[in-house]
């Protein structure tokens, strides 16, 4: 479709999904919502995805909640309220997402990219987090966004708003790599290739224990890792996974 503002291309294991309303600089506008959260959906169900990258068009990655939309809406009329579903969908998918980004992020934009498994930037990309610049509170993205930060910088940078560079958004934790513009594509490919390695089934418990609360007691911890451990030596993948290594050859998953 020609008025999409949002699109999913699936090849060779990787599904692509790309933000393009780069007038509005990728803005979180109703229609952009709406069709993120369908190629989402898309991609997660898509048995042939193996790995999702979410890019964009344009200088931008994304800017933020549309506030053309946002004024003079009521608190219950406010798109922000979508939001909410569209990161919980990235963060609990269980297909591995790679965030690309070859611009400037701000707001809930850093937010979809804090959602991300990984995520590269090339090094003139910038970030803020510039809501309480406009009165308002980083509240929803910061539910992706704080554990991902150290908790210096996530106070400096929540309370002054300033902007910051690629460089420095990976040493607190923000993205994986920054790396030169020309070579943005040929990492984010490293790490794609990197995850299509993985057993799908494998991946996507990996990432359920990652999120997983930790009981306080160390035993309990064990007990469950001790579950999940054996259950995965046991199953389908693990007993493939240990034939292929014995026999020197790739394991079925590893073949797209």
């Amino acid at each position: 479709m020609t008025d999409e503002l949002v699109h999913l291309d699936v090849a060779a294991g990787v599904a692509t999904i790309t933000l393009d309303s780069p007038a509005n600089r990728n803005a979180l506008s109703a229609q952009l919502r709406r069709e993120l959260l369908a190629h989402l959906d898309s991609a997660i169900a898509d048995d042939t995805a193996r790995v999702i990258v979410l890019s964009h068009t344009g200088r931008v990655f994304c800017a933020g909640m549309d506030l053309k939309e946002s004024r003079g809406a009521r608190a219950g009329d406010q798109g922000v309220n979508e939001f909410p579903a569209i990161l919980e969908r990235i963060w609990a998918a269980p297909t591995p997402v790679v965030a690309r980004l070859a611009g400037p992020a701000r707001a809930g934009g850093v937010g979809l990219v804090a959602a991300c498994d990984i995520a590269v930037a090339a090094e003139d990309a910038t970030f803020a987090f510039s809501e309480v610049r406009i009165g308002v509170v980083p509240a929803i993205i910061s539910v992706t966004v704080l554990p991902r930060l150290l908790p210096r910088a996530a106070h400096e940078l929540f309370l002054t708003g300033e902007t910051f560079d690629a460089a420095r958004a990976a040493q607190i934790g923000l993205v994986n790599s920054a790396v030169p513009g020309v070579h943005l594509d040929a990492e984010v490919h490293r790490y794609t290739e990197a995850l299509r390695l993985g057993a799908p089934g494998a991946l996507a418990a990996t990432k359920e224990m990652l999120r997983r609360e930790r009981p306080s007691a160390m035993a309990e911890q064990f007990a469950e890792m001790q579950e999940l451990s054996a259950r995965f030596f046991a199953g389908e993948e693990g007993q493939e996974g240990m034939r292929a290594f014995i026999e020197k050859r790739p394991p079925s998953w590893a073949v797209v």
